[in-house]
């Protein structure tokens, strides 16, 4: 049963909504019902514990998975049954978790890489915007993905999946194994990112930074959404702080 922790603030601008999603890996039951929406020009996060169903979630929303029950709209279009390469066009893109970039392609083919579904003038645009973005792209665009840092890479896979300047951008654990100094640096990318207008639905271990920035959020928990509220809402939880927030 989820508990909202406070009314969420009347809005017709809706820009994704789950709608009891149940979503499976073979036999297993991974999604339970899931109930989630985000706002235009929104920052929510997902947190939980490892399993709980984060990833599947955005996994789902991008069509590399398939709800077995339930819906999922984009702009109140359903797309729960859209393959994943249609998705790109309607405006969702995913950076994924561990960040799968193309290892021996260099920065600026991994770049148009993400921008398969345009033309030649508007990515070289977006490749600006980008470049404006990560400005460290900019001084390595020949450099092979594969021989870039952690934290490079992850400014990398970001950058890819704005280059079809999606409606929805779904980021799952982009401070996943980088040194403290960058996870400050990548937070506050994202944030200038949704500052620029664009939505986020963001997955992320690391709770507290999460919420610092988010303006809303949901704990998942076995695939169900428990708890859910604004982001300084949920930081202020007793349950929250101590199941997640690293307190006693």
């Amino acid at each position: 049963m989820t508990t909202e922790l406070a009314p969420a603030p009347a809005s017709t601008d809706v820009i994704l909504r789950l709608t009891d999603v149940h979503t499976y890996y073979g036999a297993i039951h991974a999604l339970r019902g899931l109930d989630v929406e985000v706002r235009r020009g929104e920052i929510v996060t997902l947190i939980g514990a490892n399993g709980a169903g984060k990833t599947t979630t955005l996994r789902t929303i991008s069509g590399l998975l398939h709800a077995r029950q339930g819906s999922v709209e984009l702009d109140g279009v359903d797309i729960t049954k859209t393959e994943p390469h249609v998705l790109v066009t309607k405006g969702i893109a995913h950076a994924p978790e561990g960040r799968r970039i193309f290892s021996r392609l260099t920065i600026y083919e991994n770049l148009l890489m993400g921008g398969f579904t345009r033309n030649k003038a508007e990515n070289e645009e977006q490749v600006a915007h980008v470049y404006e973005l990560f400005p460290r792209l900019k001084e390595r665009h020949a450099q092979k993905g594969g021989t870039l840092s952690g934290g490079e890479q992850q400014m990398l896979a970001i950058g890819r999946a704005l280059m079809t300047r999606p409606s929805v951008l779904l980021l799952d654990e982009p401070s996943l194994g980088l040194a403290p100094i960058l996870v400050q640096q990548i937070f506050r990318i994202i944030r200038e990112i949704n500052d620029r207008g664009m939505t986020i639905l963001l997955v992320e271990q690391n709770a507290l930074q999460a919420l610092s920035i988010a303006n809303r959020g949901y704990v998942l928990q076995t695939g169900e959404v428990v708890l859910s509220g604004s982001a300084q809402d949920l930081m202020v939880n007793e349950t929250v702080r101590k199941a997640y927030l690293g307190e006693d």
